[in-house]
């Protein structure tokens, strides 16, 4: 398949925000990204937009605040989606085809069940949570990365691990925990199906706690995969940073319309779709 065929499902309700720049980000790349609200899915629309999701080979849920995020961040769009549309998004999932939850979209995915995913594809209730950030508050800024994934997961396959990235975050409700009671044991089954994609560190690549780590996230969290390695969840923006003037620091830089650190997550996602389909 070549990249300009592969169809991307940019899925938004009422409150989401960042959908724009994770259109963009994809059509920088090549692909051909589309903003679908849910109810064009659904059949809530007229016949003229109504939307497959068959028709796309990637699903990407944005940043924001969709629904306001009342009840928990990402809850309602989640019931929603599970209400009418689950069996279409666990057959999604099993195709092998990717799905990228950014920011409300992780929230999004925990809600969903279809992250950590621990044993099956979508649990029927969540297994984890992403609750308050530890300081209390929003936190907006740079953060470092670093690449803990071994190969598992498609999203990353053109980012060398243990590589240092900057992507910026912007959340409230970022802090990965599971329950307190089974905390080592789901620990342990992260590290052992290489679902751990990115921890936070400092700028010299060591682990760190606040500010380095905004949100207090267990273990330096910031994203994680399906055991199959095609969903992926976290919460600092990498379609943000496509270019390196979008980079705190871009000024040190030679050519500021340089690649921008975001592009290896798209990079990585398109190439394994024309490869596969």
């Amino acid at each position: 398949m070549n990249t300009e065929d592969i169809k991307v499902c940019v899925l938004r309700i009422e409150g989401t925000n960042c959908e724009q720049e994770a259109h963009d980000a994809f059509k920088i790349m090549g692909a051909d990204p589309e903003l679908v609200h849910l109810n064009q899915l659904t059949g809530d629309c007229s016949a003229s937009m109504r939307r497959e999701l068959d028709d796309y080979q990637i699903i990407m849920f944005p940043g924001g605040f969709s629904a306001g995020d009342y009840v928990r961040a990402g809850a309602i769009f989640a019931a929603r989606i599970k209400s009418r549309l689950a069996a279409d998004i666990e057959n999604f999932v099993s195709s092998g085809r990717p799905v990228l939850g950014v920011c409300n979209g992780f929230q999004i995915l925990v809600e969903l069940g279809l992250l950590p995913s621990f044993g099956e594809i979508m649990s029927e209730e969540p297994q984890s949570a992403l609750s308050t950030n530890v300081s209390g508050r929003f936190e907006c800024r740079p953060t470092y990365l670093k690449h803990e994934n071994h190969g598992r997961c498609v999203f990353t396959k053109t980012l060398p691990r243990g590589e240092i990235v900057l992507f910026p975050c912007a959340h409230a409700q970022g802090n990965l925990r599971f329950p307190k009671e089974r905390e080592a044991e789901l620990l342990q089954q992260l590290e052992e199906h290489d679902q751990i994609v990115f921890r936070y560190v400092d700028p010299h690549g060591e682990y760190a706690g606040y500010p380095w780590c905004p949100s207090g996230s267990i273990n330096n969290i910031a994203g994680v995969c399906n055991p199959e390695g095609n969903v992926l969840g976290m919460m600092p923006h990498p379609e943000r940073v496509m270019f390196r003037y979008q980079h705190p620091d871009w000024t040190r830089d030679q050519d500021p319309d340089a690649p921008g650190d975001g592009r290896a997550i798209f990079a990585s996602v398109l190439e394994y779709v024309a490869g596969r389909f």
